[in-house]
């Protein structure tokens, strides 16, 4: 029916029965609709995207939505976490369009790629409307579309962040002054904005929905060492515990969840994605000194990374879907009379205190409750074994699906993390897989032209090429191995030198090499990881560490001080960036004082 059966993705693959014509982006797809004179409708998800899937089930498998589409348009879906360039240009797109963002993302544009209209979920009649006036447009007032497009591109190029120029002060051939482009008083005035912003009561920073936000605990944990200021350490450790006790995370099996819905962590948006749980492995291992239950949940989310995103080919997993079956959570929640037939009347009971269940009110749909864990049970031994026979009984439910695509970025965040704990722990197996992963990505990902592949899958790799935030994250994966991996890990930093600065001293997401698109994005900005700019001077700066060389130093200089208005100007939104210029005062002081 269409040609995504045989795509890598296992999110376009999850398309391959819709009577959509879906083609996937290529020359192929805009040559077609140049042929055909009709505009490309681009699709944006990803396989664990509740709302992708609801729309898909509205529109993309219904055949008169399916024929709207196939006769006037040539549709492109895309795995945005295959190819997070496209959805990088197309979210400044939307952004520009609409004000606001999300996925599925839909957009409308000319057969070079040129986007002029663009938005995100859009129930079935809304759709199908949309679909008549986008057609109607093109072929009565094509002109207006087309100056439309250029007006968006414009606003989306014009909508990116305006960066210094630093190579007065630091020219590209060093060396760079031996003073931190960021004084210490701004990463000060920086922590106070992030402090401004964080909720007091419930940890986390606004309110719902709430974002683990590991960026930016990371930052407050190293300018907490640097002042001393209790206020940070403070505020890491009580979201820390919120979050542990709350179900974001996992009561019964460890892992968490991609974020809540609420503001105290109680209801979660059931997905788990690779990428928090490395995070989060990291952030709980170095709180782990601060008490009891922080170090448990470190073992607990390590142990979840390796039993349950670990590939046979010895990498991990993308992500585990929030629906089973079509309905979101159903794996996870129960209600009263769930428990007490697993359980029996009375450790049901128990149950019920022990996660802080209210019959009366319950917190999820349909009578049904997440679990949560208010404070540990005086009884831990009954507790751990009514997590053990409730753990195996919901491992007889229906399981929701794991995207097995394997992510460069987010396995060198996993190594990295794993690495660390196992140093702070001497948990071997940890460290055992970390380097099982290191290998795959080097022998599958990385060519012999020392070029990194984003995805792959049971041992394909993607044509997609690395941004960025792989060739950085990866790098960061090797230098916590350290040893032999040191030089592979440097190695891919020339790779960052070559094809992706930006002449004066920052970082383009994308290679000089890489398909050109409509803009070439360079962001600084944090999602629920930190930018690729960040992690590549925070990866710089750690090649420094290990190997001595000062050009590694004078290049995360350069990358902090170009980012210096932008990180001004949003530091909870470029906690990163902030990270890395605490790193580089603690060099910078450190080589002040040898």
């Amino acid at each position: 029916m269409n040609e995504l059966a045989g795509a890598l993705s296992p999110y376009l693959r999850q398309h391959a029965g819709n009577p959509v014509a879906w083609r996937q982006w290529g020359p192929g797809a805009l040559a077609d609709a140049a042929a055909r004179d009709v505009p490309l409708l681009i699709s944006i998800g990803y396989s664990t995207c509740h709302w992708c899937h609801v729309m898909a089930h509205e529109s993309f498998e219904d055949r008169t939505v399916a024929a709207a589409i196939n006769d006037r348009f040539v549709p492109v879906k895309v795995d945005r976490e295959e190819r997070p360039d496209l959805d990088a240009v197309y979210m400044q797109a939307t952004m520009a369009i609409t004000g606001q963002g999300g996925w599925p993302m839909t957009v409308f544009a000319f057969p070079d790629g040129t986007p002029f209209f663009a938005g995100t979920y859009f129930p079935k009649a809304h759709f199908l409307r949309l679909l008549d006036a986008v057609h109607d447009a093109w072929s009565s007032q094509r002109e207006e579309l087309r100056h439309q497009g250029a007006a968006v591109v414009e606003a989306a190029a014009a909508g990116g962040p305006a960066f210094a120029d630093v190579t007065v002060a630091c020219p590209l051939d060093g060396p760079c002054p031996p003073a931190p482009p960021v004084r210490s008083a701004m990463l000060d005035g920086a922590a106070a904005a992030v402090l401004a912003s964080a909720d007091g009561v419930n940890g986390g920073f606004g309110s719902a929905p709430k974002f683990p936000s590991v960026p930016t605990l990371r930052f407050l944990l190293d300018a907490y060492v640097r002042t001393g200021d209790a206020r940070l350490l403070d505020h890491v450790k009580l979201t820390a515990e919120r979050m542990a006790r709350g179900g974001i995370y996992d009561q019964l099996e460890g892992g968490f969840a991609r974020y809540s819905v609420d503001s105290s962590w109680t209801v979660p948006h059931f997905e788990k994605m690779l990428y928090d749980n490395a995070e989060l492995l990291w952030l709980y291992a170095r709180l782990a000194g601060e008490g009891e239950l922080f170090a448990r949940v470190a073992d607990e989310t390590a142990a979840f990374l390796l039993e349950r995103f670990s590939t046979p080919e010895g990498a991990f997993a993308a992500a585990f879907d929030a629906d089973t079956d079509g309905v979101e959570g159903l794996t996870y929640v129960w209600t009263a009379a769930e428990l007490e037939a697993v359980l029996g009347r009375d450790d049901a009971v128990f149950a019920m205190g022990a996660f802080g269940i209210d019959t009366a009110v319950p917190n999820f749909e349909h009578g049904a409750n997440v679990l949560e864990l208010p404070e540990d049970p005086a009884d831990g031994a009954r507790f751990a074994a009514v997590r053990h026979r409730l753990l195996a009984a919901r491992r007889e439910r229906p399981q929701p699906g794991r995207d097995d695509k394997v992510v460069a970025a987010w396995n060198g965040m996993a190594i990295a993390a794993l690495a660390e704990y196992s140093a702070r722990t001497g948990h071997r197996d940890s460290l055992v897989a970390a380097e099982r992963a290191a290998a795959f990505l080097a022998e599958r990902h990385i060519g012999a032209d020392g070029r990194l592949a984003r995805a792959s899958l049971s041992g394909e790799v993607s044509v997609a090429p690395g941004i960025l935030e792989d060739y950085a994250a990866v790098a960061l994966g090797f230098l916590r191995l350290g040893g032999e991996w040191t030089a592979r890990a440097t190695a891919l930093l020339e790779q960052v030198r070559a094809h992706f600065g930006d002449g004066l001293g920052g970082f383009y997401d994308t290679a000089s090499d890489a398909e050109a698109l409509v803009t070439r994005p360079a962001d600084v900005h944090d999602g629920p990881t930190a930018s690729g700019w960040a992690l590549a001077a925070s990866a710089l700066l750690e090649a420094y560490a290990a190997t001595g060389d000062e050009s590694y130093k004078d290049d995360a200089w350069r990358a902090v001080a170009r980012a210096e208005p932008v990180m001004s100007g949003n530091p909870r939104f470029t906690a990163g960036l902030h990270a890395a210029a605490e790193a580089l005062v603690r060099v910078q002081g450190a080589v002040g004082e040898s």
